[in-house]
């Protein structure tokens, strides 16, 4: 199977394994070793991870500057340090919680907020990652960030457990989400599965498992094919230009991607005052 030399694989992450060891997994199918991932799945998550490879890795902020879905199961009367039903039990309590009541807190929870990061996360404190603090035993105050929840909805709900669909900005995490609304309600509860359903314009419904990729049975998508911005043909003077990563005076749009005659990637330039400035060069010969 001939690969471009630049793409993006969209993979349905399975259980019990890192963002990392699927990279790790995919450089080694691919035979490269430029290869990275758009939004880290923790361990105990399944589904959409964007994998990048080639010149595609340099793609990161386009790619993950979206909203995303999730379908989050919870586990009430457990309490855990890492917020999920991997960690240590810190506490066993009684947390009856009605459908009613818990449908009336997701709702209000549905709004932007300062979100506190949890312990167990590779969010950065003067220069340590949280989890290396955490492993530690080590006491830090935690960051808080602000996140945007766009949407909830209660999917099902039965004795001790209830899952639900959340749509939520960048960098919200989904076991703060679940302490946050638990705690609203004065019960406790872990997250006890996790399954990402969309980021950004990629959905689960179109990914590939990693049989997939060992067997050949998976399509490399192109950025000219899935990145909705103005697609111009860069000819002559105007290529050499692009190629070269030069400043751009004319009339554009605020982002531009540049093709060839042949429709290959040449670069994403943005509109920096009146000029075209170089975002990412995709040209495969500079």
């Amino acid at each position: 199977m001939k690969l471009p030399n630049s793409g993006i694989i969209v993979i349905n992450k399975p259980q019990n394994l890192t963002s990392r060891d699927v990279v790790n997994k995919i450089s080694k199918i691919l035979n490269t070793k430029k290869v990275g991932h758009n939004g880290t799945l923790d361990p105990l998550a399944t589904g959409v991870l964007v994998i990048c490879y080639g010149r595609y890795t340099k793609l990161n902020e386009i790619l993950t500057s979206h909203e995303k879905e999730y379908i989050a199961e919870v586990t009430l009367g457990l309490e855990t340090d890492t917020l999920d039903i991997t960690g240590n039990i810190l506490n066993k309590k009684n947390s009856p919680v009605t459908k009613e009541e818990l449908i009336k807190t997701l709702k209000k929870f549905e709004k932007t907020y300062m979100q506190e990061v949890p312990k167990y996360s590779a969010v950065k404190v003067n220069g340590k990652k949280l989890y290396e603090y955490a492993r530690e035993g080590k006491s830090i105050t935690l960051p808080k960030k602000e996140v945007t929840i766009y949407q909830n909805e209660l999917l099902s709900f039965a004795n001790d457990k209830f899952t639900f669909k959340t749509r939520v900005s960048k960098g919200t995490y989904i076991r703060s989400l679940i302490r946050d609304i638990l705690s609203s309600l004065g019960a406790i509860g872990t997250m006890s599965n996790l399954t990402r359903t969309k980021q950004g314009i990629f959905a689960i419904e179109k990914t590939y498992t990693l049989k997939d990729i060992e067997e050949g049975n998976f399509k490399v998508l192109k950025i000219k094919d899935i990145l909705n911005i103005p697609q111009i043909i860069a000819e002559g003077d105007l290529k050499k230009q692009v190629i070269n990563g030069s400043k751009i005076k004319g009339l554009y749009p605020n982002k531009v991607l540049f093709l060839d005659e042949e429709g290959n990637e040449l670069a994403i330039y943005e509109k920096e005052n009146d000029d075209l400035k170089l975002k990412i060069m995709l040209y495969e010969n500079s």
